[in-house]
């Protein structure tokens, strides 16, 4: 008679690693990158390298003298905060900005609570934040660049200045359809400008299970009737220029679906999702700032415990 051997949680086995699905991440990150190199130049491919290699930089640094851990510089995770935080970034901001940005999506964002998988907030998110309230003037600025593809003509004038976000403060969209959002073709933070490569992207973490729907989903729901609700009483644009402007698809994409932010079951992540859309419509039209995408999610990230507790599910047998 064989012996029974039991063993610690967890039994499931799978394939997959937290080094795949970070890699996963970056690659169905690349058509956002590519489109913002297209739009914006060679510029936005420096600056997102300078974001990544100072976010693997401070990582090794602040594990090998301070934490004193084991090295995860490897698994991809600093490397799709370095992305995040230069696509939430205009494409000619200076690099040093950048670099403190990395250090504090690192050093205060991630490693302060312990690296990854212990962190409540999206790092990328903390360190965007912070440099949106350190550095308003260069980071939130009032004329971005105009984009300019490599190949073709310039696209037209009326595309540079305010990004649609800020005509959206003034509730106009003159000189600006939903098309130019929809390629790319329009100023901004260059990594977020295109939401076709975002969708393109999404898709793909979708075929590898790397998200699900629930957050996406309910994220541009949310957003996307608030906003028809508010444009029937004469308050903001159309909601479909809403869900195409700024960060709204990026962030209901990449970064309001973070596993380690959001809620665990799929209850929750609809309620996360829907709380996301709603507070960004509200930062929106009734904010002092044109955008609010990410205050939204940091906000919720905060609530993640909370929407974890409310929809437990029952222990079986109970």
């Amino acid at each position: 008679m064989g012996l029974l051997k039991v063993s610690g949680s967890p039994h499931v086995q799978s394939k997959e690693t937290t080094k795949s699905i970070m890699w996963n991440v970056v690659i169905a990150l690349l058509p956002a990158l590519l489109v913002g190199i297209y739009f914006f130049g060679f510029r936005a491919l420096a600056l997102t390298l300078v974001s990544v290699a100072s976010c693997i930089l401070f990582e090794w640094l602040i594990q090998k003298f301070i934490i004193k851990g084991q090295q995860t510089i490897s698994d991809g995770s600093a490397v799709i905060t370095g992305m995040l935080l230069a696509f939430n970034l205009p494409s000619d901001i200076p690099f040093y900005l950048v670099i403190i940005g990395a250090l504090v999506a690192i050093g205060i964002g991630k490693m302060t609570f312990g690296g990854l998988g212990k962190n409540p907030f999206n790092p990328a998110l903390v360190g965007r934040v912070f440099l949106f309230l350190s550095f308003p003037t260069e980071v939130a600025k009032s004329d971005w660049p105009t984009p300019q593809p490599l190949f073709g003509s310039k696209v037209a004038d009326a595309l540079s200045g305010p990004t649609p976000l800020a005509q959206i403060g003034a509730n106009s969209h003159a000189g600006l359809n939903n098309l130019d959002m929809f390629l790319g073709a329009t100023g901004g933070s260059f990594g977020e400008v295109a939401a076709i490569a975002i969708i393109l992207g999404g898709i793909y973490l979708l075929f590898k299970k790397i998200i699900t729907w629930h957050i996406p989903v309910a994220f541009l729901a949310s957003a996307g009737i608030f906003a028809w609700i508010l444009n029937l009483c004469g308050l903001t644009v159309n909601p479909i220029y809403h869900l195409l402007a700024g960060g709204m698809m990026l962030g209901a994409v990449f970064m309001a679906t973070d596993m380690v932010t959001s809620p665990v079951t799929k209850t929750g992540q609809l309620i996360f999702g829907a709380g996301c859309g709603l507070l960004t419509i509200l930062f929106r039209c009734f904010g002092p700032m044109p955008e609010g995408v990410s205050f939204a999610i940091l906000i919720m990230n905060a609530l993640t415990p909370l929407i974890n507790k409310l929809c437990k599910p029952k222990r079986f047998g109970y």
